[in-house]
């Protein structure tokens, strides 16, 4: 059984204990004022505590769909299905129970080390609020469910939204549990957003497949983001064996190393975004100030003690972020839907290309 393995291997080897489905352990944390770890924190499952796992809040991350559904449409217009909008309905609602079962599955594996946090201990698993065994089952209703709506798409949709649930069981579950290896807990965390690009592709019904360009440049863009996120944790911690305690990858981690990942992960995306927008969509030229505008802005937030990016939930209370977000999102539209010729003439090639040096071999 599923369960049966991975509730032993996952929790018991935490360094801190669940000691029933509704009670778990504090434990002494370098830098903390703990609880008496004698005195167990002690709940009652409830309903709202399960549907408080699923995240519904989070599903606001979905809308990374919707990029992928603009760029085949802008790049792929004849092949859109005519019932655009019921498609995108349940697909989004297909990616949202996705999503939460991947959401499910990490609050009940990270809850040992949510106790070491100085907020999420108060989160429902930590707190006693969730049924364990119940919330196994919950995980696994979610995945089936959200494919199945998945399978009213397209075949290729079904497996999109099949590869959204491995991964987050990639991240979340032992052996490998990807989100305790440095480096590759941003990556594999972050990999979700081309995913749900492809997802966004898919919907709209066309037969050919997102460029690779565009796809790697979406997966460097959540990256940035990602990494940005654990580097705002981290300096708000600012105690290593604490930080180690929450977030393994913390024990390998510094501010140096995570600023040096983040200006590698920009940079990454810009450059793959320059060439889709190059090979494909020249239109998008015009965005990428706005684009670095987003990033610099956000990295700025992620300077602030306790900022909203280790809660991106909260963002929408940064009203200048997310006035160049929206600005952004308008330009980057008008980009891939309008086509603008003098942009092929201001960067007509003035040296010989590739094509032409090959055309001009004997």
């Amino acid at each position: 059984m599923v369960v049966g393995y991975i509730a032993p291997v996952c929790v018991a080897s935490e360094t801190h204990a669940v000691t029933s489905p509704g009670t778990m352990a504090e434990a002494n944390v370098p830098g903390q004022t703990p609880l008496d770890p004698a005195a167990p924190i002690k709940g009652r499952a409830t309903l709202r505590g399960h549907l408080a796992i699923c995240r519904i809040d989070h599903w606001f991350k979905n809308v990374f769909v919707l990029p992928g559904i603009v760029a085949a449409y802008g790049v792929d217009p004849t092949h859109v299905s005519p019932d655009l909008w019921q498609r995108v309905v349940i697909g989004l609602a297909s990616i949202c129970l996705v999503a939460s079962s991947n959401y499910v599955i990490n609050e009940v594996l990270d809850a040992p080390s949510d106790l070491s946090h100085p907020v999420k201990h108060k989160r429902p698993v930590p707190s006693g609020k969730v049924n364990i065994p119940l919330a196994y089952v919950q995980w696994i209703a979610l995945m089936v469910v959200g494919v199945a709506l998945g399978r009213l798409i397209s075949p290729a949709f079904m497996f999109t939204a099949l590869f959204l649930w491995v991964m987050g069981c990639i991240y979340n579950i032992r052996p490998v549990r990807s989100k305790d290896l440095p480096y590759v807990d941003v990556l594999s965390e972050a990999v979700n957003n081309p995913i749900r690009m492809l997802a966004g592709w898919f919907i709209t019904g066309t037969p050919s497949v997102a460029p690779a360009s565009l796809l790697l440049s979406y997966w460097m863009v959540g990256c940035y983001f990602m990494a940005m996120k654990r580097y705002a944790e981290f300096r708000d911690i600012a105690d290593a064996p604490r930080a180690a305690a929450y977030r393994k990858s913390f024990a390998f981690y510094t501010e140096e190393r995570l600023l040096v990942s983040i200006m590698f992960y920009g940079s990454a995306a810009m450059l793959f975004l320059g060439a889709f927008a190059f090979r494909y969509r020249l239109e998008l030229v015009l965005a990428f100030p706005l684009v670095s505008l987003v990033m610099a802005l956000y990295l700025m937030i992620a300077f602030r003690k306790d900022s909203a990016v280790q809660r991106p939930e909260g963002l929408y209370k940064e009203p200048t972020l997310m006035v160049a977000v929206v600005t952004c999102a308008v330009v980057v539209c008008v980009a891939l839907l309008v086509d603008m010729p003098v942009l092929q003439k201001v960067f007509q090639p003035t040296a010989p290309t590739i094509e032409q040096q090959s055309a001009a071999k004997p």
